[in-house]
C-alpha cells in the first residue's frame, strides 16, 4: 500500500548563520520603531518578515510511502519423535490452521520451514546436523537473516516440546537484540510415560584383558523395583543383568581383542511406552594393548639371532623377555662355582608361574638340550591351547632328533620334519593361499595375481636364502614356500590360540640387504599381529566401515565365495548385498543406509556390525512431549504456549508494538508499521511573484501609515 505524508523542510538562500544575523537586526529595528512610535513600524516589521521568509526558502515536503508486510515465521518439527502416536497428523492440523489465520491478517507474509528428517542429517531441512537433536532455533536463525528485527511479527513452533538449542534461561537473541514474541503449539499428549535407558558413564578405550565397567540407569516414571537388561557382546552370546529402575547401576566387563568392541544393551519393555528406540544403547569401546609382553627363547648361536632382538627391542611397545642358553650342560667350565657371579634365571617362574603373562613366545635355532625340562614344553602347549602365541623359527636341529617336535610341542606344531635340509639358492614365494592370506598378501616385492596371470615365471623382488628345513604340513595353511616348493611359512589355530613355524633360519639376509634384502619387517609384525588376534588380520573376516550415510563391506576368506552378506538393520528389515570379484582374498561392496543404529552384517558363517550416525542420538534420548524446553523463551518474549491435544487452536490476530502478545484463546503478531520511501516531491511555500506582491503591498501600507 502507498501512503503519503507531509513536512515542512527549509533551504535557505544563504547561510543559516547569516540568516539568524539578520532575523536579529530586524527585531532591533522594529524594536526601536516601537519605542520611537514610529509610524508604519509594525508594516515595516512585516514586510522584512516575509523578506526573511523568502530567503529561508520554505517548503512543502511529501513523501511516497510504501508499507513492508511484517514476517511471520512457522517452525514445523519434523524430527523422528514426531513420528510418535498422532503428533504428526497434529502438527499438520496445526499447520493448516496457521497458515489459513495468516492468509487473512494484512501486510503479513508468512514463511514455513521444516526442520528434522532422518538421523543421519539427509533431508534435515534447515535443521542441520542431526546428531545435535532438534535445531529449531537454528532453523530459525538462518530463515531470519534477511529479515530486519522491526519486521519480525511473529514466530510459531509446532513441535512436541524437545528442542535441543532452545535458551535455557531468557529470551531467544540475535547478536544482542532479542526477537519475538515466540509462540508454540505442543503436539503429544500431557504426562507422558516411557521407559528409557541411559549411559551415565563409559569408556571410551581400554587395556585388553582388564576388566572395565559403564554406569547405566533406566528411567521410567511408571516401573518400580529392577528389569532386566540384555547385554551383547560384538553381536554374540547374549547376557541377562538385573537392573534397579531409577537407580545407577554398574556394569563390568572386558575386552577380548583389540580395535573397536561394540557392547549392545538392552532394556525390557516397560509398562508404558512410546517407543522402544530408547530402550536400547550401543557403547563403542576401543580396546588397547598394554606393552605387549614378548619370551624369546634363543637356542644356537647363529647370525639371525640378533634380527629377532633388534626387530623387539625397537618396538617400545613391547617388553621382552630374552631367555638365551650361553652355556649348555655338555660344556663344562672349570671355574669354582664360589667365584661365580652370575643370578640364577627365573626358569621357573617363566615356564610356569607367570607363563600366562606372556602374549607371544618365541623359540629361535632352539634343540632340546635339557635345559628347559619336558614338562615346562608342555606348559607351553597348555598355554598355546588356552589362547597363547607361538612362533618357531626353525634350524638345522628342528631335522633332528633333538627337534622341538620331538618334545610336547608336536601336540601343536603343524609341520613335521622329514629330516631332510635343503640348501641351494632359492627365493622365498607367495603360495596361492598366501596370496589370500593377510599375512602375507600383497607382501611389498610380491608377484601380485594380476602380474602372476601374464608372466607366470616372474619371481618375487626380493633377495634369496640358502637353506630350509624340509617338513611336512599336517595342518595350517602354507602361505609362503621356498626350493622345491616346500612350506616355509605355516600358520595354524589351536585350541584357542595360534602357532607359526619359520621353516629357514635365513630371513636375517633380507635385514642385511643382500641381493636387495626383503620385507622382513612388515612380514613379521604382521605375523606377530596375527598370533596376537588382531582384528585387521584375520584371514577368514566380514566387517564393514561407515562413512556418512555408506556402509562399506569387506569380506576376506581364504576359499572363493560367492556368498551374499544379508544385512539387517535397526528397526529389523534385511536387505542382501552381493559383493564384488576377489582381490588378493577381499571382497567388497557399498549399500546406502537411510536410518542410524547398529547394523548386523552376516554371510551365514561370518558376522560383523556397523554403526550408523550417531550410537545413541539425542534425538531419541526423551521422546516425551513437553513444554518445559521453550517455556523460558516463550515467556521472556511474551508469547504464547498452548497444547494441540486440548482441542481448540488458537486464533491469530494483529497487535499494536507493545501490547499484549498472547491470550487464552489466541496469539498476536506484530504490526510493525514498517515502510520504505519511493518518492519524494518539494513544492514552495512562498514562491518569488507572491513574495514580491506581499513585499510591495506590506511596503506601501507602511509608506502610507507614516505619511498621515
Amino acid at each position: 500500500m502507498n501512503l503519503g505524508a507531509y513536512s515542512i523542510a527549509a533551504a535557505p538562500l544563504i547561510p543559516w548563520w547569516a540568516l539568524w544575523t539578520l532575523a536579529g537586526l530586524i527585531s532591533a529595528l522594529v524594536a526601536l520603531g516601537l519605542w520611537r512610535r514610529a509610524g508604519g513600524t509594525w508594516w515595516r516589521a512585516l514586510a522584512s518578515f516575509i523578506l526573511w521568509l523568502a530567503l529561508a526558502n520554505p517548503a512543502l515536503i511529501e513523501e511516497e510511502r510504501e508499507n513492508r508486510p511484517d514476517v511471520a515465521v512457522v517452525v514445523v518439527d519434523d524430527s523422528p519423535s514426531q513420528r510418535i502416536g498422532q503428533r504428526r497428523l497434529d502438527a499438520d492440523k496445526a499447520l493448516a490452521h496457521v497458515e489459513k489465520q495468516l492468509s487473512q491478517l494484512r501486510d503479513v507474509e508468512s514463511r514455513v520451514v521444516r526442520v528434522g528428517g532422518n538421523l543421519l542429517g539427509q533431508g534435515a531441512g534447515q535443521g542441520g546436523d542431526a546428531g545435535d537433536g532438534t535445531q529449531l532455533f537454528r532453523a530459525l536463525e538462518r530463515v531470519l537473516a534477511d529479515v530486519p528485527r522491526n519486521r519480525l511479527g511473529g514466530v510459531v513452533m509446532i513441535t512436541d516440546g524437545q528442542v535441543h538449542d532452545a535458551p535455557e534461561d531468557g529470551p531467544y537473541r540475535r547478536g544482542t537484540e532479542a526477537l519475538g514474541p515466540i509462540h508454540a503449539m505442543i503436539t503429544g499428549q500431557r504426562n507422558e510415560g516411557d521407559r528409557r535407558l541411559v549411559v551415565v558413564q563409559a569408556p571410551s578405550y581400554g587395556l585388553v584383558g582388564r576388566k572395565l565397567s559403564m554406569t547405566v540407569r533406566i528411567d521410567d516414571p511408571a516401573g518400580q523395583g529392577a528389569t532386566a537388561l540384555t547385554m551383547r557382546v560384538d553381536g554374540g552370546e547374549t547376557r541377562r543383568i538385573p537392573v534397579p529402575i531409577g537407580r545407577d547401576h554398574e556394569i563390568p566387563f572386558t575386552l577380548e581383542h583389540g580395535g573397536q568392541t561394540v557392547l549392545e544393551l538392552m532394556a525390557d519393555p516397560g509398562p508404558v511406552e512410546l517407543t522402544l528406540d530408547n530402550n536400547r544403547v550401543v557403547v563403542a569401546v576401543n580396546g588397547v594393548r598394554d606393552r605387549l609382553r614378548v619370551l624369546l627363547v634363543s637356542g644356537e648361536p647363529h647370525p639371525g639371532e640378533r634380527t629377532w632382538r633388534n626387530l623387539l627391542k625397537a618396538d617400545p611397545s613391547v617388553d621382552l623377555v630374552h631367555f638365551t642358553i650361553l652355556r649348555p650342560p655338555e660344556k663344562q667350565d672349570g671355574t669354582p662355582i664360589r667365584e661365580l657371579s652370575l643370578i640364577a634365571f627365573p626358569i621357573r617362574e617363566l615356564f610356569e608361574i607367570k607363563l600366562e603373562e606372556f602374549n607371544l613366545i618365541i623359540f629361535d635355532h632352539y634343540r632340546q638340550r635339557g635345559v628347559l625340562p619336558r614338562t615346562y614344553l608342555g606348559n607351553i602347549a597348555d598355554y598355546v591351547n588356552n589362547g597363547g602365541a607361538l612362533l618357531e623359527a626353525a634350524g638345522p636341529a628342528f631335522a633332528t632328533s633333538l627337534s622341538l617336535y620331538r618334545s610336547p610341542l608336536s601336540a601343536v606344531l603343524p609341520g613335521e620334519p622329514t629330516g631332510a635340509i635343503i640348501e641351494q639358492p632359492f627365493k622365498a614365494d607367495l603360495t596361492d593361499l598366501g596370496r589370500r592370506h593377510p599375512v602375507t598378501a600383497n607382501l611389498p616385492g610380491s608377484v601380485q595375481p594380476s602380474q602372476q596371470a601374464g608372466q607366470r615365471n616372474r619371481q618375487p623382488e626380493w633377495g634369496r636364502w640358502f637353506r630350509l628345513i624340509d617338513a611336512a604340513a599336517r595342518r595350517g595353511n602354507v602361505v609362503m614356500a621356498g626350493a622345491e616348493q616346500k612350506p616355509i611359512l605355516i600358520l595354524d589355530r589351536v585350541g584357542k590360540g595360534r602357532v607359526a613355524q619359520l621353516m629357514s633360519d635365513q630371513i636375517w639376509l633380507w635385514s642385511r640387504g643382500y641381493e636387495g634384502g626383503g620385507p622382513q619387517a612388515e612380514l613379521l609384525r604382521r605375523l606377530a599381529h596375527w598370533l596376537m588376534k588382531e582384528p585387521e588380520l584375520e584371514e577368514n573376516d566380514l566387517h564393514a566401515v561407515v562413512r556418512g550415510d555408506k556402509i562399506e563391506i569387506f569380506r576376506r576368506s581364504l576359499e572363493p565365495t560367492t556368498a551374499p552378506v544379508t544385512v539387517t538393520a535397526p528397526a529389523g528389515q534385511t536387505n542382501s548385498v552381493e559383493l564384488g570379484e576377489e582381490q588378493s582374498g577381499r571382497q567388497t561392496a557399498v549399500m546406502t543406509v537411510e536410518e542410524p543404529g547398529l547394523y548386523h552384517l552376516t554371510d551365514g558363517v561370518r558376522t560383523a556390525l556397523a554403526a550408523v550416525g550417531a550410537l545413541n542420538p539425542i534425538e531419541l534420548a526423551d521422546v516425551r512431549a513437553t513444554d518445559k524446553r521453550l517455556r523460558p523463551a516463550v515467556d521472556a518474549s511474551g508469547g504464547g504456549l498452548s497444547w494441540i491435544s486440548d482441542g481448540t487452536l488458537p486464533e491469530l490476530r494483529r497487535v499494536r508494538p507493545g501490547r499484549q502478545n498472547q491470550g487464552r484463546d489466541w496469539l498476536g503478531i506484530v504490526a510493525n508499521g514498517d515502510y520504505v520511501v519511493t518518492g519524494v516531491k518539494e513544492t514552495a511555500l512562498l514562491p518569488a511573484l507572491v513574495v514580491l506582491a506581499l513585499a510591495l503591498g506590506t511596503l506601501v501600507a507602511a509608506w502610507r501609515r507614516e505619511g498621515r
